[in-house]
């Protein structure tokens, strides 16, 4: 079947209105959320409007509806990466998944694997959004392990040239983003995991940027967890995936405890479900989790391959077009080589949350700031960028607008 995303485009109803006095909307932002076809939006509404009722909980026919329709959503999740169903945990979003699992390892007793203590580390990289940063920074502040990282290069890459002093015998994990939200870097994650693995370390992967926009085999990657959110992926808010070994599940504590979770409790003592509920406590995210269903397999249909070869495309349509702006500074690297559908760019003297400003005026919205990673930011000398990020359902024609309205931005600024 043929791409053709102004087909796709008709699928997302958002994209039909006109803001900024009847000026067609151009959404560059897809990094911060993706738009929701009407697929998404209609299983959501359908849940409730047709299957509503506390899952895992009730003998009747509606609780049987809804548990069939949340736990068919787990189905999805691990089918899209090739995953095991057990080990699918439905969270609200990646950083609650994050969360969880560093929780988890700060919960964890002696004599567990998981147990961290002073003069153990943990491996992150200068490139980490906060929510796969603080989460880490919190747990060695609480058990006394070192948090040490990979530094970027200036070109906007991971510097591996001391992976075995960074990841030693003294690591216990290591937690890196696929895809770097700010410079659309792919990290090679094949040296990465091969480390951790000889030195006994976990690792966990922020995929929010990586999983919604190319194929991802969890078994191909090596790696141990992984996290990601259903928003970033044409799907609901408020829901996000957990994925883990179904060995390391087993031996994880948990996060929260209450209702669903329990596999037995008196009025001294508890013992915990396994997973996937262990992890689940209280009443889910059901429609938003049948509504993520419904998004992977809208993204299956079309096919993630081509999906990434068709922003890989537009990637190289709009590095080319905004190297061509006099006084455009691009942020990361140059080529589509391991880079994905996110541009960071800075112009010249004029603020990027004055150019975000001028070019929503003209119906184009694009991200402005740190983008929720400050240390990186700081490492590059730069403030803040504009960030343009593209989907499934971006056109050139986006990008021209994108590329004419900048250039409008410099004669109205007046550079």
């Amino acid at each position: 079947m043929t791409f053709d995303a102004h087909a796709i485009a008709r699928d997302f109803p958002i994209l039909d209105r006109t803001i900024r006095d009847g000026k067609r909307l151009v959404y560059l932002d897809s990094g911060a959320t993706s738009q929701k076809p009407n697929v998404v939006i209609n299983a959501e509404s359908d849940f409730y409007r047709l299957h509503n009722a506390a899952v895992h909980r009730g003998a009747h026919q509606l609780a049987e509806e809804a548990t069939d329709a949340y736990e068919g959503a787990r189905e999805i999740v691990a089918t899209f990466l090739n995953a095991s169903v057990d080990e699918i945990v439905f969270t609200k979003n990646a950083t609650e998944s994050l969360n969880l699992i560093s929780y988890a390892m700060g919960n964890a007793a002696p004599g567990n694997r998981f147990h961290l203590k002073a003069g153990d580390s943990i491996v992150v990289t200068e490139m980490e959004h906060h929510a796969n940063l603080i989460p880490w920074q919190q747990l060695a502040a609480r058990t006394g392990a070192t948090l040490k990282w990979f530094t970027v290069t200036d070109d906007g890459r991971l510097d591996l040239s001391q992976i075995n002093s960074v990841i030693d015998e003294k690591t216990k994990v290591v937690a890196l983003t696929h895809q770097s939200n700010v410079l659309g870097t792919i990290n090679p994650l094949e040296a990465i995991t091969k480390r951790a693995h000889e030195v006994g370390a976990v690792v966990v992967l922020d995929a929010c940027q990586s999983v919604p926009h190319m194929k991802t085999d969890v078994k191909a990657l090596d790696i141990d967890f992984l996290a990601f959110s259903g928003h970033k992926a044409v799907g609901p808010t408020g829901i996000g995936v957990f994925w883990g070994r179904a060995e390391l599940l087993a031996e994880l504590p948990p996060f929260l405890t209450g209702g669903s979770m329990i596999e037995n409790v008196t009025m001294e003592s508890a013992t915990w479900a396994p997973a996937p509920k262990k992890f689940e406590a209280g009443v889910p995210n059901m429609a938003q989790a049948v509504g993520l269903g419904a998004a992977l397999t809208y993204l299956t249909g079309i096919g993630m391959d081509n999906i990434h070869k068709h922003e890989i495309s537009l990637t190289k349509y709009l590095l080319e077009g905004l190297s061509a702006i006099t006084d455009l500074r691009i942020i990361g690297p140059k080529t589509t080589e391991l880079r994905g559908g996110v541009v960071s760019f800075t112009l010249g003297d004029i603020h990027p949350h004055d150019l975000g400003q001028y070019l929503d005026s003209q119906g184009i919205a694009v991200r402005t700031g740190h983008h929720c990673a400050w240390p990186l930011t700081r490492k590059l000398g730069v403030p803040a960028t504009t960030r343009a990020s593209v989907y499934l359902y971006n056109t050139t024609d986006d990008l021209d607008a994108l590329i004419v309205g900048v250039q409008g931005a410099q004669k109205y600024f007046g550079r």
